[in-house]
Order: structure tokens, then sequence, then C-alpha cells
């Protein structure tokens, strides 16, 4: 019934762990959580999450974001930093600084700014990140 260990379990990437900021709702404050989080309203504060983000082709995001994975449909005002890989995808208008270690970028995003690129052998970004560098398999809805 009972399996042994420290009872310690990481859901910073499980599927059935995501906060999400539904289309029309709008956020005012800094947002830090241990879980995925997807964005289809809009936030005015920074967002630091040890899971990955999502911001959906609706959402907007004006301020700093700190995450272990990313993709990007939405707008972004804002300096990201990601541990593992950034998605940008075709709809993203980005405004500010990328770090990241692995970066995608579809035809037609639009990015102003300055990429920088850390090794994976570098320390993480996020200390409290667990599983950097594994398949990205998690779902986020």
């Amino acid at each position: 019934m009972f399996k042994g260990g420290n009872g310690k379990v990481d859901v910073s990437n499980s599927p059935d762990k995501l906060n999400r900021l539904v289309e029309g709702t709008f956020i005012k404050g800094d947002i830090k959580a241990d879980s995925n989080f997807r964005i289809d309203g809009k936030l005015v504060g920074s967002l630091d999450t040890l899971g990955k983000l999502v911001i959906g082709p609706t959402g907007r995001v004006e301020g700093d974001v700190k995450c272990s994975n990313a993709d990007i449909e939405g707008e972004m005002i804002g300096n990201i930093i990601v541990d593992g890989l950034l998605n940008i995808k075709s709809t993203a208008k980005i405004q500010g600084n990328i770090t990241t270690n692995q970066i995608g970028m579809e035809i037609g995003c639009e990015f102003s700014g300055v990429c920088n690129y850390i090794e994976k052998n570098e320390a993480p970004l996020i200390a409290e990140t667990a599983k950097i560098g594994e398949p990205d398999s998690e779902v986020v809805y």
C-alpha cells in the first residue's frame, strides 16, 4: 500500500498539478508556483515556477519569468529565464531578454531583445529544479 522512501514526490511537472489563468482573467502581482502554469489571461507581475510555463495564444505577461521549460504562443514583455527548453511559437511576440539552455523558434514569431545561452553543465538557474534535461514529456493543457 505504501512505498518506501522519504515520502517526497516531485510534482513540479506532473500534468495533474496545473495552475491556470483563463482567458478574461487579469492578475496584478507576483506569482510563485511549484508546478506547471498556463496563462490564457493577463498577468502583470513576475512569475517564478519550478514547472513548465505555457503562455497561450490569448495570454499576455508583463513581467519577468523564471521556469523549467516554456511554450510561448501569446505576448510577453519582460525577461525570461528557462532552465531547459524554450519553444517560441509562430504567434508569439516577445519583448525582453531570454536566457535558456535550448531554444526553438517558429517562423513568424516576433522577438526583440538579447538571447543568452547557458551550457547544460552549468548550475541550473532555478536552484530547486530537480530534473533538468529529462525528455519534454509533461502534458500541459
